[in-house]
């Protein structure tokens, strides 16, 4: 399961960055081999270490490698005094040293990178983990503020984990979580963020995404959930053995001054819903309608009593905005 964060760029995009990492390594090599052809000074070779180290990072073992062989070609070319067969001893050293560096600076910058989506990952789903998310969220708030576009959160959790777990143990109660975790990582679009942040409560913020949508795409995580036929620790269960209940809350920002709390304002408001969803019986989505003029007191909508195929409410928030 992939990390859901991760947007893919548009190719024209990657495109023209690779071709822009391109040409400024190259030009940077081309003008130490130049210095190193007027100057023939021993500190000179030694900026060909810097062409190398950038390309390892950008472009791995591979890019590493080859700009590790063309500075040494180009390192020969500027001193054809070294085109000697005293000098093969040396020659040989400086190439291993240069593919060495290459090959070092890949593997620690795949390290650095493996490091960084591990810290950012939840080890059992694949998806963010609360440390993530909250980077996430507050950049999602910020965004949805700026451009005046609707922010949905949905609360989820796994009906009956305990009862999984009692039955058939805690691997089986592992494995529902996971497949859980697959469903919401295909069912949600790319530039959403999703988070498990309990041990069988999951969060996903949906930008740009108004209340309707947002219901309906908890809805088909639902029924996606209750439709399937899992396979838990060697019991193969019926359909319905995995059922979910869901809260769904959507706001709708303007210029405020402070956006942290209109955030927590929407947690809280999906979280509510999601307590009503397991009053209701569980294995549904629900919602309430309020409109806030201040995060911290919610006041209910008069007259949006609007139903939705499940039975669920809208639920929005709606801030005061400021000039």
């Amino acid at each position: 399961m992939q990390l859901t964060s991760k947007t893919p760029l548009p190719m024209s995009s990657v495109t023209r960055h690779r071709a822009l990492w391109i040409s400024v390594i190259s030009l940077i090599l081309l003008l130490i081999a130049a210095l190193d052809r007027m100057t023939g000074i021993l500190p000179v070779h030694h900026f060909y270490y810097l062409p190398i180290i950038l390309a390892a990072i950008r472009f791995r073992k591979a890019g590493g490698l080859l700009v590790a062989c063309a500075s040494v070609a180009l390192y020969q070319l500027a001193n054809p005094n070294l085109w000697q067969w005293q000098n093969a001893e040396r020659d040989m050293l400086q190439l291993i040293i240069f593919i060495g560096v290459g090959l070092v600076t890949a593997k620690l910058s795949e390290d650095a990178e493996r490091m960084k989506y591990l810290a950012m990952t939840d080890d059992l789903t694949g998806l963010h983990n609360l440390r993530s998310f909250e980077l996430h969220y507050a950049e999602l708030l910020k965004n949805a503020g700026v451009n005046q576009t609707p922010l949905s959160l949905l609360i989820i959790d796994l009906d009956y984990l305990k009862s999984i777990n009692a039955r058939y143990g805690h691997l089986a109660g592992a494995q529902g979580i996971q497949t859980l975790g697959r469903i919401i990582a295909e069912q949600i679009p790319a530039d959403a963020i999703a988070c498990r942040y309990g041990g069988d409560e999951f969060v996903i913020a949906l930008p740009a995404c108004a209340l309707p949508r947002a219901l309906h795409r908890a809805e088909k995580m639902r029924t996606a959930l209750a439709k399937c036929t899992p396979f838990l620790a060697g019991h193969s269960l019926p359909q319905g053995s995995l059922t979910l209940s869901a809260g769904v809350a959507s706001i709708l920002l303007g210029n405020c001054e402070d956006l942290g709390a209109y955030g927590e304002a929407l947690f809280r408001a999906a979280d509510e819903a999601l307590y009503q969803a397991k009053e209701q019986g569980r294995d549904r989505v629900y919602a309430q309608s309020y409109r806030s003029a201040q995060p911290s007191i919610p006041e209910p909508i008069d007259g949006d009593d609007r139903q939705y195929p499940s039975g669920e409410k809208a639920t929005e928030i709606a801030p005061k905005t400021t000039a």
